[in-house]
């Protein structure tokens, strides 16, 4: 039986720029919705959100068609080398096998290379480039 996929999801700097003032948050967000539409994957929010708002208040804040999705969201943050990674493999610890990748743009918090890692353009967020390296994942 093949293994579940997870999608591991920041927000800054891939659903919207980092520093996305005078922006509404999530602009490009809709790039990820046929994609996420057609292949279903579970998510699990990694964005440093999850510190200042409640996963309900995510799931209401974000784009429908990503919220009906998320499963959850890591735990406490860490403090060392690669972060983000770390995290994520503390979640995955509890939650079980999974098939996953991080989208994210954080690429400092990961260990390189990390395959695992859809990397994003913090200035720009998610472009098309990641859509189609997210798709041939899923549909593998």
């Amino acid at each position: 039986m093949p293994k579940e996929k997870l999608l591991f999801l920041d927000f800054d700097g891939v659903l919207h720029p980092s520093h996305f003032a005078g922006e509404s948050p999530f602009i490009r967000a809709h790039l990820l919705e046929e994609t996420l539409t057609i292949f279903s994957p579970k998510i699990v929010i990694s964005s440093s959100w999850r510190f200042t708002h409640n996963l309900e208040r995510l799931q209401k804040t974000i784009p429908d068609f990503i919220s009906t999705l998320i499963i959850g969201a890591t735990g406490p943050a860490v403090v060392g080398k690669h972060p983000r990674f770390t995290e994520i493999q503390n979640y995955l610890q509890s939650y079980g096998p999974a098939d996953w990748k991080a989208l994210d743009d954080s690429y400092w918090e990961f260990p390189s290379p990390c395959p695992k890692l859809i990397r994003c353009n913090p200035n720009t967020g998610i472009t098309d480039r990641q859509i189609l390296e997210l798709s041939q994942w899923l549909s593998n």
